[in-house]
């Protein structure tokens, strides 16, 4: 029995000798006895009243950096309760996973009002499928191909999720060859639809009618609208992830996601950081509008660049205080035919307005000088400059007013023009209102010729902007060129496969190019506020956020708000430039511009800015 026993010990003591040498190694490999010396060294000289907190922090320190260890996605509600998709992180931190953050990406599934119930359902049952895709995508192979990454790589992930995305595309392609080729050939194929008849030949010349520069010239054919960019369903996983991911980064980093993503513009800490003037919609008067005007689908305020975001959006709550008190006026008791100085009938219906899901009111105004002079009159009352306190930029949205069967836009109800007689009208409307300092989509993006007369003839005036008429993100980068349609700049928006390093790299395109980059939301919106922080971060001159009404939207311009302030506390706060319009030509790709700046935009502010304490303080500054 003792032979046994001492047995057992000698080789218990042996077992316990080898874990012993097994530890010193593991200890020694990582360094561990030599930290742990300095640690306490160090620990013992500082004297720290939280012996046990300073260890942790100095041992954190040491931690490996933290990994992607799971991305979940779920289907949740955007601001008009439709379903979009959410991203989640969770990270492996010091031996566990932890859940860092999520985002929403909003769908790129315009808004339509007044459609038949055919086609709402068509469109609400492809929404459901992307954001079921997308889920199931972000669920399986994405998660699987993000863990033990880590999230400050920005680059590399970005390019994990497009080489993915490139391979869904190939699978896409595949699927459809396929089913073509299973097809029956005895089906009988469907007869191409006929094309849309041609314009009718214009009116005979009336006796007096006055000679205009256009009564001579014939009319072209319109051009068919060219196919929609196909979009490939559950893209906007793509999107969603690499935001979650760029968000996690400047999380576990203790640094605003805006400063971030500057960083990997600039590939430097910046200097100044500049917030982006905005375009606040205050009324909206387009196709969808009860009135009979079709043309104006946003009329939106640029605030003066010397103001803050804050002082500027405060002026226009004023603004739109009053645009309420207008429509809640009651009509005249009587009717009067004669025209007022607008040109509409005095006595009209009286004018009513609704909350769009763009966060403004929708009037229902007949002419187009009406809401101008709404706003001009609103902002005499006020003391405001127009031109100088603010100015007007005008989303003409002209793809939605296109009347394929008589070849014309219909500007209002019962108008239709040509192309030519549009160029006239917004020759005349920035002639009348030159405080007007961008029109966005003024013509169909087929409608090339008419893009380069308007911008020859309006560009050294206005900012000529493409927004719905303006490539893809993924076409641009393609391509290299964003000179088709010709404009002043481009809309941008965060959607379906754009990644962060593609904003980053579509933005200094657009730079290099001296084309004015608007950062704008989509029509459907959540109330995620990474937008805003996109927006700083990549150096944008204009943010669209839409009106200052509905949530979704006030959010974005809350924290617009918090960035402000933190940038004036940091000292980093930029100044916003005057505004400036190019004359685009070849001379911009060797680096040489000609430009013309609009007077006296740039100059000091006059009195009054506006009646509040906020802003007469900041004058007094």
């Amino acid at each position: 029995m003792g032979e046994e026993g001492g047995g057992r010990s000698f080789g218990t003591a042996r077992e316990l000798q080898k874990l012993k040498q097994q530890a010193m190694e593991y200890y020694r490999e990582n360094d561990v006895p030599r930290r742990l010396e300095e640690l306490l060294n160090s620990t013992f000289y500082l004297q720290p009243a939280d012996v046990y907190g300073h260890l942790a922090n100095c041992f954190a320190k040491l931690a490996k950096p933290p990994t992607i260890c799971k991305v979940v996605g779920k289907n949740v509600l955007d601001g008009l309760g439709l379903p979009t998709l959410q991203v989640e992180i969770f990270c492996t931190i010091q031996n566990f996973p932890k859940n860092i953050c999520s985002v929403v990406i909003s769908t790129h599934f315009e808004v339509h009002e007044n459609v038949s119930p055919e086609l709402a359902e068509a469109e609400q049952v492809e929404r459901l499928a992307a954001v079921s895709t997308a889920v199931q995508w972000v669920n399986g192979t994405i998660t699987e191909e993000l863990w033990g990454m880590v999230p400050s790589h920005q680059a590399e992930v970005d390019q994990v999720l497009r080489t993915f995305f490139e391979n869904k595309v190939q699978e896409d392609k595949e699927r459809r060859e396929l089913e073509k080729s299973l097809e029956d050939p005895t089906a009988p194929i469907p007869l191409p639809l006929p094309p849309p008849p041609p314009p009718p030949p214009p009116p005979a010349k009336k006796k007096g009618q006055k000679q205009g520069r256009n009564d001579t010239v014939t009319e072209k054919p319109i051009l068919p609208p060219e196919p929609a960019e196909p979009v490939l369903s559950g893209s906007m996983a793509i999107g969603a992830v690499s935001l979650a991911v760029a968000k996690t980064s400047a999380i576990l980093g203790n640094n605003p996601l805006y400063l971030n993503i500057a960083l990997l513009k600039q590939q430097e800490q910046p200097a100044k950081l500049t917030v982006p003037l905005l375009m606040v919609s205050l009324v909206s008067c387009g196709k969808a509008s009860p009135g009979k005007l079709n043309l104006m689908k946003e009329l939106m305020c640029i605030p003066h660049p010397g103001l803050t975001a804050k002082q500027g959006v405060e002026m226009l709550l004023e603004i739109q205080k009053h645009i309420n008190k207008t429509i809640e006026m009651t009509p005249p008791p009587k009717t009067e035919t004669r025209k007022g100085h607008n040109g509409s009938k005095r006595g009209q219906q009286p004018i009513t307005g609704k909350m769009s899901h763009l966060g403004c009111l929708t009037i229902n105004y007949d002419t187009i000088e009406q809401p101008l002079l709404l706003i001009e009159g609103i902002c005499a009352n006020l003391g405001l400059d127009m031109g100088t306190n603010l100015h007007l930029a005008i989303n003409c949205a002209a793809h939605e007013l296109m009347d394929y069967n008589k070849g014309k836009y219909e500007v209002m109800t019962g108008i239709h023009k040509n192309t030519a007689e549009m160029l006239d009208l917004y020759v005349d409307l920035i002639n009348k209102f030159p405080s007007i300092i961008a029109l966005i989509d003024p013509f169909r993006k087929e409608d090339s010729e008419q893009w380069e007369s308007i911008y020859n003839t309006l560009g050294s005036r206005c900012y000529i902007i493409a927004g719905a008429a303006s490539k893809s993100i993924s076409q641009l980068l393609e391509g290299g060129n964003n000179s088709t349609p010709k404009s002043s700049g481009v809309i941008i928006k965060h959607t379906n496969q754009t990644t962060v390093s593609d904003l980053v790299e579509v933005t200094n395109l657009l730079d290099s190019k001296q084309h004015i980059t608007v950062f704008g939301s989509t029509e459907g919106e959540s109330s995620d506020d990474s937008l805003v922080d996109l927006a700083i971060g990549l150096g944008v001159r204009f943010i669209k956020l839409g009106g200052l009404s509905r949530g979704e939207r006030v959010t974005k311009y809350n924290r617009l708000f918090t960035i402000e302030e933190e940038l004036v506390q940091n000292g980093t706060l930029g100044c916003n430039e005057g505004h400036t319009f190019f004359s685009l030509n070849d001379d911009v790709e060797t680096g040489t511009k000609a430009s013309k700046a609009v007077a006296p935009v740039t100059g000091e502010l006059p009195e009054p800015v506006f009646p509040t304490e906020v802003m007469e303080a900041s004058a007094n500054a």
